[in-house]
């Protein structure tokens, strides 16, 4: 895919319920024919991101892609949740070991899983846990 997706790939991308970008537009909203859901992105396009990320030798940034990818299925409250347990001193250890464990085994999000262990070791290391 070439970047920018928008102008380049506009007829590939699809949002989270399969809508076609190119079908959401500003009649369509006032017609009523876009939900909020169908503005929501995609796993595949946020996956084509990292991809972009990567072949321009960028890989901390395809890294956020794959979690972001993997967050699409999370619920909101969990993704905020989530937010608000990562701030320094807000969580135990085991609520970090908790919640990397429900993203692992409820979500399938390894990724996200893994970087809130690793956030649960440095808050540790630093001191920064309740």
């Amino acid at each position: 895919m070439q970047y920018p997706l928008g102008e380049h790939e506009r007829e590939n991308i699809t949002s989270k319920t399969g809508k076609k970008l190119t079908d959401i537009t500003l009649d369509a909203v006032m017609k009523n024919h876009v939900a909020p859901e169908d503005i929501k992105i995609s796993k595949e396009v946020l996956k084509a991101q990292g991809q972009v990320a990567a072949e321009a030798g960028n890989a901390p940034m395809e890294k956020n892609f794959e979690r972001a990818a993997e967050l699409v299925d999370v619920p909101d409250d969990v993704i905020l949740r989530m937010y608000d347990k990562l701030r320094p001193r807000r969580s135990t250890k085991l609520e970090l070991v908790l919640l990397a464990q429900e993203l692992l085994e409820k979500y399938q999000a390894r990724n996200c899983a893994r970087l809130v262990m690793e956030a649960a070791d440095v808050y540790e290391k630093r001191g920064i846990l309740l």
